[in-house]
């Protein structure tokens, strides 16, 4: 389970340097929307993960609603990287988003099972 739990962190840092990417890149913006995008974007993403999904959230959520909200969080990560023209790697990102997602649902509920 540990080896999960760190695919599971590392998934949530690529995913806020996604959105800090996609920010920075945003095109056709001025300079200081793609600093307050690149900037803000992670920071809100993070905000909302401490808040109903870390495991101290603040407001924690069912399991249902905390397996949609980290499936739309790194659901956006993917298409913010493929907006930017990171096609193959948004791609990735949400093949393994998905993979450990179902993974780590499965086996957390295979423990409460025993």
């Amino acid at each position: 389970m540990l080896l999960i739990d760190l695919v599971f962190f590392l998934l949530e840092l690529c995913a806020l340097a996604a959105f800090c990417y996609w920010g920075f890149k945003l095109p056709g913006a001025a300079q200081w929307v793609r600093i307050a995008a690149g900037v803000g974007t992670p920071a809100l993403v993070a905000v909302l993960w401490g808040t109903f999904v870390a495991p101290k959230a603040s407001m924690p959520v069912s399991s249902l609603m905390r397996f949609a909200i980290q499936l739309v969080i790194f659901g956006t990560a993917a298409a913010a990287l493929y907006d930017t023209g990171r096609h193959k790697l948004g791609t990735i990102f949400m093949l393994i988003a998905v993979v450990e997602l179902v993974l780590s649902y499965s086996l957390k509920a295979k423990r409460k099972i025993r």
